[in-house]
């Protein structure tokens, strides 16, 4: 995927949760945009524990990022 499709549709205001669906079939959800960073190469997604606070950071290579959809029925 893009770099600056994504840092679009995580920059949108206000801010629509999404899914991130990468290769090998794995998904990860982007609840709030400050759980989410980006660089040149890649994605990095913070992972919740439990709660809603993230306790750990998961490095996506941008090149597995396959797409990025909204949650359905959800909004921020």
């Amino acid at each position: 995927m893009r770099l600056d499709e994504l840092r679009e549709t995580l920059r949108r205001t206000p801010f629509q949760p999404v899914r991130v669906h990468l290769t090998g079939g794995r998904s990860l959800d982007i609840r709030h945009p400050e759980f989410s960073g980006l660089t040149r190469h890649s994605l990095f997604i913070g992972v919740p524990a439990g709660d809603d606070a993230p306790d750990r950071m998961v490095q996506c290579d941008l090149l597995h990022v396959v797409s990025i959809a909204p949650i359905d029925g959800e909004s921020s």
